[in-house]
């Protein structure tokens, strides 16, 4: 089904013919997922869509003026293969049976144009199973944030990309649009109004789950549009959908949003800011609640993990035990939007422990108890 004129609005794609027979890579060195019944496409039916956002101060207001709260899940795996791992079927889960009201969908600008190996058809199936999911979300009053999966800064194929996301989506009223996952590294001034991003000469986190290629494009130097200017492009094509752009700090710190670089926005609906909280990351008030006061914040992903991973120090490792509720009782506290990181099991940190959609006693029950309504308290800030 799709959001794509013309001819018109809403016209039903065959998915599953689009998808019959795309042998396509899974991640590298790893078997693919086994492969789910899936949902049928739905057809959209517009009466039961949620109501357009917009940003009024620090909070997420409906078209008629009631507060909204997103809180949902973080469906995975668009980002590491253009066939996707049981998207349509996970996100049917979390909408229906924990109860999330928004999605928060991973995608990448060369899968959206067909350009991955395997790819022969343009793009056409991923777009149309991103197509899906929207649909399928809307059609349960939910809404779908389009993420951007890359890292660092913006590039100018990023703002051809947020075009044509946005001639496709614009105005769709249950659609907003993540422009960058984690920027890093660079400057705020960098970071809101463009600049050189200088060559990275030492390895960085996200080598570890970056391709060759990627890898080698990463630490190349280039110059970046900055953030506002793809805010700027999405508005010259007409569309209003509330935009959210990450922080520093792999889109944990957003301190520099008050501090003079916070992105104008004078015709749409609206911006608000993402951060992404794991154990490992301290200063929960000067990094993240420095900015709720002014800003809606969206949590785009939050987790932890029994895991101990590489790449943190051993004195930053908490017991998910505590980590999690307290976490979960800032979100609640301060009305944090958020949507809790993967709903795959073998993406870390997982909210599943199999195919079963059977939740990890370290992070997925938590989080999904609280989507379902049970009350946590923060007990210590971080």
């Amino acid at each position: 089904m799709s959001f794509l004129p013309p001819p018109g609005p809403f016209r039903l794609l065959g998915l599953a013919a689009l998808l019959v027979g795309a042998a396509l890579p899974g991640r590298a060195g790893m078997p693919p997922a086994p492969e789910l019944p899936a949902p049928p496409v739905e057809a959209p039916r517009r009466s039961a869509w949620p109501e357009q956002l917009h940003v009024a101060g620090p909070q997420l207001l409906t078209a008629s003026g009631r507060p909204a709260w997103l809180q949902g899940i973080h469906v995975v795996s668009l980002e590491w293969t253009p066939r996707g791992e049981n998207v349509l079927r996970a996100t049917q889960v979390a909408l229906d049976d924990w109860k999330a009201n928004v999605i928060r969908l991973s995608v990448r600008d060369d899968y959206w144009d067909g350009r991955a190996k395997g790819q022969t058809d343009g793009g056409a199936a991923y777009r149309a199973l991103v197509d899906a999911v929207i649909t399928l979300a809307a059609n349960r009053g939910a809404y779908t944030v389009i993420d951007l999966h890359l890292y660092r800064a913006v590039r100018e194929e990023h703002v051809v990309f947020w075009e044509k996301v946005a001639r496709l989506y614009g105005n769709h009223p249950a659609v907003l649009f993540d422009l960058l996952n984690e920027p890093h590294s660079i400057s705020w001034d960098v970071w809101r109004n463009g600049g050189e991003v200088t060559e990275r000469t030492k390895p960085a986190d996200e080598d570890a789950f970056l391709s060759a290629a990627d890898r080698a494009k990463a630490v190349r130097s280039f110059r970046s549009p900055g953030m506002q200017a793809v805010v700027n492009a999405i508005r010259a094509t007409g569309a209003r959908n509330v935009i959210i752009a990450g922080g520093l700090d792999w889109a944990y710190d957003l301190s520099g949003v008050v501090q003079g670089y916070a992105l104008e926005d004078k015709t749409g609906h609206g911006i608000m800011y993402s951060t992404h909280i794991y154990p490992w990351k301290s200063d929960w008030q000067g990094k993240v609640l420095v900015a709720a006061a002014k800003f809606p914040i969206f949590v785009g992903e939050v987790g932890c993990d029994v895991k101990r991973m590489p790449f943190i120090p051993p004195e930053r490792h908490e017991d998910p035990y505590t980590w999690a509720p307290d976490v979960l009782g800032l979100i609640q506290k301060h009305h944090l939007h958020w949507t809790a990181f993967s709903f795959h099991p073998v993406a870390t940190p997982v909210l599943i422990s199999d195919w079963n959609f059977t939740p990890t006693p370290f992070w997925g029950e938590f989080a999904k108890a609280a989507l379902q309504g049970r009350h946590f308290e923060l007990k210590r800030l971080r």
